[in-house]
């Protein structure tokens, strides 16, 4: 007679994917965040992996969690394992050439500078569609299966980016309303627009500017940034502009500087790519 005894089981791989993210990103929110779940979800998981192992990997305290001596000695292996196991499963998505590219963008970038170079990249990989998902942030390319990511982020010498131009800030404002703005001491005056995404932005650039206003925090916000453009085109105030993201406008006379100071925000908008994306992000850099 056959003998099947039951064998011994690890933890559930997606206990033990809380427990890396968690670790790597150091704390459970941020853990929750990367992976689509709850804080609750991954504090579970990692219970679990705990409950297995018969020993704490993090210690709980009041204002966060942190890793115990055990956890941190654990980290490596398991970061390394994921990654590769996302390198083996891009390896799988190879096997048949992808008939859709997958780009991760911020928002503002998708709709304001991805958006009209889209076409380019139809062109360099004919029949190919494009497909472009919008997140808050920057997706780990080891793991996610993302092509191509667009982020505006201080740049990361670990991973292949291409900076395709400096982020700079300033205000701009529709012509007609320009005319009553001389210096910044006129932006009193104004409705002081401002992407949610980017509270501190007019802050930002008064402190590195010299300038002191009023509000230093804006006075009407937006959690899209396009919508914060399509209302300073309409005179309803002033933006606190990311040029990459308004450039365009600029061009076409729809919005206008109505002074000359500029910040550099010390990011940039960064185009990360993935093994066999190269093509691709050729196509965006010569149009960046």
């Amino acid at each position: 007679m056959p003998v099947a005894p039951p064998r011994p089981k690890g933890p559930p791989l997606n206990a033990l994917r809380a427990f890396e993210a968690a670790a790597r990103l150091g704390g459970f929110a941020l853990a929750a965040e990367e992976l689509c779940v709850t804080p609750g979800a991954v504090s579970q998981h990692i219970k679990t992996v705990e409950d297995w192992a018969g020993t704490p990997l993090f210690e709980r305290r009041s204002h966060g969690v942190r890793l115990t001596k055990a956890g941190a000695g654990l980290l490596p292996e398991f970061s390394a394992a994921f990654d590769q196991l996302g390198h083996a499963t891009r390896a799988l998505r190879g096997v048949v050439p992808s008939k859709v590219v997958q780009v991760a963008a911020l928002p503002s970038v998708a709709q304001l500078w991805l958006a009209p170079r889209l076409a380019r990249l139809r062109r360099v990989r004919p029949g190919t569609r494009i497909s472009v998902t919008a997140l808050e942030t920057p997706p780990n390319l080891s793991r996610d299966m993302f092509d191509l990511s667009l982020f505006i982020a201080s740049p990361d010498s670990a991973q292949a980016q291409h900076m395709l131009a400096r982020d700079e800030i300033f205000p701009v404002c529709a012509p007609d309303l320009a005319q009553e703005i001389e210096t910044p001491d006129d932006l009193a005056d104004q409705t002081l627009l401002v992407d949610a995404a980017w509270p501190d932005d007019w802050s930002l650039w008064a402190s590195r500017a010299g300038v002191t206003l009023q509000n230093q925090s804006g006075s009407a916000s937006f959690s899209l940034y396009a919508m914060a453009v399509e209302e300073a085109r309409a005179g309803a105030g002033v933006l606190m502009a990311h040029r990459v993201l308004v450039q365009a406008a600029l061009d076409a006379g729809d919005l206008v500087c109505p002074f000359d100071i500029t910040v550099d925000t010390g990011k940039a908008l960064l185009l990360t790519t993935a093994p066999g994306a190269d093509d691709l992000a050729r196509a965006l850099v010569e149009t960046g």
